[in-house]
């Protein structure tokens, strides 16, 4: 069974910086894609960032030049760098990875519980 845990949000003013981090855990795995999406309140969940196997990334338009995220492929872990936040930052902050799992013989989409990040004006 794989697991993600998520840490790091919280509350900080405009301007300021927080970085997240999501931690896979379990055995027998092997990472595709992991990523951060958010929803805030009255919206649908967006992608906020990515980074697959091969180190590409993708971030959502709205955070590029503010945001990177990483990993440490050794401790099966992604970080999100956030700067410059801005109030439309608030949302709830979800880790999602696409896993290939050996004893399952195919990929699973798992997601974290959430952090929250709000950023006050």
């Amino acid at each position: 069974q794989v697991q993600l845990v998520e840490s790091g949000g919280g509350l900080v003013q405009a301007g300021g910086s927080l970085r997240l981090s999501c931690a896979a855990s379990g055995s027998g795995f092997s990472i595709n894609v992991m990523g951060w999406y958010r929803q805030a309140p009255g919206k649908q969940r967006e992608l906020v960032a990515r980074i697959i196997r091969a180190g590409s990334t993708d971030y959502a338009d709205s955070v590029k030049g503010r945001f990177t995220i990483s990993r440490d492929s050794a401790k099966n872990t992604v970080y999100l760098q956030m700067n410059s936040l801005k109030p439309e930052d608030t949302a709830v902050y979800y880790c999602n990875a696409n896993i290939y799992v050996a004893s399952l013989g195919h990929p699973n989409n798992y997601w974290g519980q959430g952090t929250q990040v709000t950023v006050s004006s």
